[in-house]
């Protein structure tokens, strides 16, 4: 299952784009004998419109066209469904043992995500009910991902 991370606002060098290198990276690395391949991102500027219900409207077009057709879309939304990391692992397996090709995740901007796009997730997972800045979202992301492998690997790094 190809792993697909779309997301609004593009990452400068520094720290957190390090860590999100660092461990998806792992995560390529670990998913390989999972099934679990890709682990890419892509990246979409910030709309300029005036109003934020367009800026959000030129988003979504961007974020939603930036994944596979058929792949299990997860929304990343302070209001989402919260997930211990088993339940995430189990999540990811879950769907590529059913024979999804691809999972995607959508990051918005500053202004939230336009609702067509939080209502055809497939899931709106929440990290928190925290607001996050997207530079840590897909921190938190990335790593969970790689939790995912070795979770599913039966890997160490992930202690109970």
């Amino acid at each position: 299952m190809h792993i697909v991370i779309s997301a609004i606002g593009r990452m400068k060098s520094g720290p957190e784009r390090d860590l999100v290198a660092r461990y998806l990276d792992r995560a390529r690395a670990g998913g390989r004998q999972l099934g679990l391949s890709g682990f890419d991102i892509s990246e979409f500027s910030e709309s300029r419109a005036q109003r934020p219900e367009q800026r959000k409207s030129e988003e979504a077009g961007h974020l939603a066209g930036a994944l596979p057709e058929d792949c299990f879309r997860v929304v990343l939304d302070e209001r989402g469904k919260s997930f211990s990391s088993e339940e995430f692992a189990r999540l990811v397996g879950t769907e590529r043992d059913a024979g999804r090709k691809a999972m995607g995740f959508i990051i918005g901007g500053p202004d939230g995500l336009d609702r067509p796009v939080r209502q055809t997730a497939n899931l709106v997972l929440s990290f928190s009910g925290l607001t996050w800045p997207h530079q840590l979202v897909r921190v938190l992301l990335a790593e969970q991902l790689y939790r995912a492998t070795t979770i599913l690997s039966g890997h160490p790094y992930h202690r109970v």
